[in-house]
């Protein structure tokens, strides 16, 4: 079993979004994948750079919607056809018109709990750690900077040349950050 890098990545501060943008595009440009983004509001153009697949929401959304309705149907039809039939002013067991708002109701709300749940286990949250939770420039990237952080775990990744990439995009600072 080979072992894990000593670092998560290599990031770098910088003081405008233009800088980050040009860093991005020079780190794009260079072939590396693994690259993330972190700024105080939306940088235009910024994600569009690193070809991200598509999300998976609305195909869980979609089974979420079809489990929930199917399940809602099956769930009356058992039990006004099979477990307990009346005969309720000469309507047939199967009254299928009765089951439309229940079914309605538990596709929508199953659907929006697989979207919620979805998105939480897709986007793997709660996350309580990260490796740059840990490092001194990251603090500012909610306020003021914008860290653009390449991972160790990029195939394209060299320490020495992603750092000189950082370099000559104009960053306020270079870190290493650390795995623990």
């Amino acid at each position: 079993m080979p072992d894990a890098p000593a670092v998560y990545g290599l990031a770098a501060t910088f003081a405008t979004p233009e800088a980050v943008m040009e860093a991005a595009r020079a780190a794009h440009e260079q072939g590396y994948q693994r690259v993330e983004a972190y700024t105080p509001f939306p940088v235009e153009g910024l994600a569009e750079l690193f070809h991200r697949p598509r999300s998976r929401v609305p195909m869980i959304t979609a089974i979420g919607a079809i489990v929930g309705g199917s399940g809602a149907y099956f769930m009356m039809w058992y039990a006004c056809v099979i477990s307990y039939p009346w005969n309720i002013g000469g309507k047939p067991p199967h009254s299928w018109p009765t089951f439309i708002p229940i079914t309605f109701e538990l596709t929508v709300l199953s659907a929006s709990l697989f979207a919620f749940f979805g998105l939480f286990a897709l986007c793997k949250l709660p996350q309580l750690f990260h490796p740059l939770f840990r490092t001194a420039a990251f603090r500012r990237a909610s306020r003021d900077r914008y860290v653009l952080c390449v991972e160790s775990a990029d195939p394209k990744f060299d320490l020495a040349a992603c750092r000189e990439l950082f370099r000559t995009a104009g960053c306020k600072a270079v870190f290493e950050v650390p795995w623990r």
